[in-house]
């Protein structure tokens, strides 16, 4: 059984809170002028008095349309202040929405709608035909973007449609923190995706031990610009917004996101490792292409003190009063300035996670004087469950475990945690949840770890094969190899690789018996494992599969380039167990040279790029 002991939260207005729509509420009473969501340059800026008053009205609305206490709203939105609209409304009803990543195909939407018995989905125009190609029981599509033609609804519609005698009050109180709050749909290392059911009381238990661990406030900023579909954007943005009132700039793109924030200026601000990498890049782009040399000079040299500076505090050690004079003339000079065009100037807590980061990445923005803080947690957890702080900060560790969550080791090493903050359990898969979480409410997380004598956690290796992408990305490298070998019979094994990358890639074997049944259209005079490979014909064949198979997947899931090995894999052998298990760590080991040619840049010449 999980521990789902109920947390108050104590609101900025001194009240307890123990949902979602009772903090919404007290915030919106207590501060209707400020401003809740927004847009970068205030194109759109709404109130918390005028979001009260959409909630309010679209409630009534998707009331109207059957939408009630227990009910589920299906999501498939861009980061747009309409999202947090349609998602805080349906809270106020009971209901619980879920987002869809906008990756995701129609099979997939299909599966996602099928585990959810949603009635209602929520999308935009550029989405609408990916819904209307799924196979599900929806009953009402809305489009938040205008006008999309017969067989819709926009969001005006959906107010219209709303009783003047609708009970709004008696509804939201009605909420429960036991109900369902949402459900985030993670990947499993195989099959179909696994639906984490999160409660009202779940949220209060993270939200508490966020507020304790950063002091969050409703003067503090951030921007949403994550999928919705991730527990990190979630939590970070639309439940912190709804549960301590912090103000969200919604930023559409999240290519966009490092011109968003001199924008938005956040104060608290959660990147995945791949977007922390990219904005040290550009300021090291930007370095390099200045002009004067003298401030390049300048500039380089600001950039080592401050690195030099930080390494040292965050080792523990002492900086020598040269350096510590240096640094402060660095800071003054250069440092302060590249906070200020990042828009980082005001951040007093950068949160790193979803993935490990690399420690010279972190010790780069220390560097900089921008705090970032690494953590872990999952989806079963709502998202953090152990985190670095000030005064608390050791680099290479994931930090110790938040308010309100124990943490040991099985006797494997698998990380177990326990706590208000873990799920309830898989939506409709109560043996899922009972492999997941023991009878003493233990959370099996998957990961081997560490955790020193001072309670710091680290994260040593995956116990699952889940693939996590530089982006944070979780995916199911059985689904993306399945989806191939479905698509080829050419393919006799092939190897999704992809964790902590920028995008998936493959080593694809051939299959002996499928080659030698084409040798003749394919014009080999001999069947040896490198005449294969290299054979223009075979190349193309595999290419239009591989194509083939990646329309079954979603974006981000599907192969970039591959590899094919001149190699055939025997059962038994390095490669594959003799129940034909692919042995993932001495692949990787064995093809290191192939999988590194599958990232340079450019690619190797045996690799194929898909573009």
């Amino acid at each position: 059984m999980t521990t789902t002991g109920e947390i108050a939260l104590t609101h900025q207005s001194g009240k307890k809170v123990r949902t979602l729509p009772e903090a919404f509420q007290e915030t919106a009473r207590l501060r209707p002028s400020a401003v809740a969501l927004r847009t970068p340059g205030n194109k759109v800026a709404i109130t918390w008095r005028e979001y009260a008053d959409r909630v309010r009205k679209l409630a009534a609305g998707f009331a109207a349309l059957g939408v009630g206490h227990g009910d589920t709203v299906g999501v498939l939105l861009t980061n747009r202040p309409e999202f947090h609209l349609v998602d805080t409304a349906a809270l106020h009803l009971g209901a619980a929405p879920f987002s869809i990543y906008i990756t995701s195909s129609p099979e997939q939407i299909s599966y996602l709608f099928s585990n959810a018995d949603n009635k209602v989905v929520v999308t935009e125009q550029k989405f609408l035909k990916t819904i209307q190609a799924t196979q599900s029981d929806v009953e009402h599509v809305v489009v938040v973007d205008g006008e999309a033609g017969e067989g819709t609804l926009t969001l005006d519609d959906v107010m219209a449609r709303g009783s003047d005698d609708f009970d709004f009050e008696a509804t939201w109180q009605a909420v429960r923190p036991s109900d369902l709050a949402t459900v985030i749909y993670t990947s499993g290392t195989t099959g179909p995706p696994k639906g984490v059911e999160i409660t009202h009381a779940n949220l209060m238990a993270e939200a508490d031990a966020i507020v304790k661990l950063t002091a969050t406030t409703a003067d503090d900023r951030i921007t949403s610009y994550l999928p919705h579909a991730h527990i990190a954007d979630r939590m970070t943005a639309h439940y912190a917004n709804l549960l301590m009132g912090v103000q969200v700039t919604t930023v559409d793109d999240p290519r966009a996101i490092a011109a968003a924030l001199p924008d938005t200026r956040p104060t608290v601000w959660l990147g995945v490792p791949r977007v922390w990498q990219k904005l040290k890049a550009g300021v090291e782009a930007k370095l390099a292409a200045e002009e004067s040399p003298i401030k390049k000079k300048l500039a380089g040299w600001a950039v080592d003190v401050g690195i030099r500076a930080a390494k040292l505090r965050l080792n523990g050690e002492s900086v020598p009063l040269p350096l510590r004079i240096q640094a402060q003339l660095a800071d003054r000079l250069v440092l302060g300035k590249i906070r200020h065009a990042l828009g980082f100037d005001q951040l007093r807590h950068g949160i790193s996670g979803a993935a490990a980061i690399p420690i010279d990445t972190l010790y780069f923005f220390w560097g900089l004087g921008i705090p970032v803080y690494e953590v872990w947690g999952m989806s079963e957890n709502c998202g953090g469950a152990t985190s670095n702080v000030a005064g608390a900060n050791r680099v290479g560790t994931v930090g110790r475990p938040m308010h309100g969550i124990e943490v040991k080791l099985a006797e494997d090493g698998e990380l177990l945690l326990r706590g208000a903050v873990v799920m309830r359990g898989y939506r409709k898969q109560p043996d899922k949840t009972a492999e997941a979480i023991d009878a003493d409410g233990w959370l099996h997380t998957g990961d081997i770890g560490t955790i020193d004598e001072d309670g710091y956690v680290r994260i040593v290796d995956r116990k699952k094969e889940l693939i996590i992408n530089e982006a944070g990305k979780n995916m199911s490298p059985t689904n993306i190899e399945n989806a191939m070998k479905a698509a080829s019979p050419l393919i006799g094994q092939v190897v999704a690789i992809g964790d902590n990358r920028p995008y998936i890639t493959a080593l694809v074997v051939l299959d002996p018996e499928a080659v030698q049944a084409k040798k003749d259209d394919f014009g080999l005079a001999e069947l040896t494992p490198s005449a294969a490979a290299e054979n223009p014909k075979v190349r193309d064949a595999v290419t239009a599969d591989i194509r083939e198979g990646n329309k079954r997947l979603s974006r981000v899931e599907q192969i970039k380039r591959f590899v094919i090995l001149p190699q055939f894999w025997e059962p038994g052998g390095d490669e594959i167990t003799p129940t034909m298990k692919l042995k993932r760590k001495p692949i990787a080991e064995k093809y290191a040279a192939d999988i590194e040619a599958l990232y340079s840049t450019p690619a190797g010449p045996a690799v194929i790029d898909l573009g």
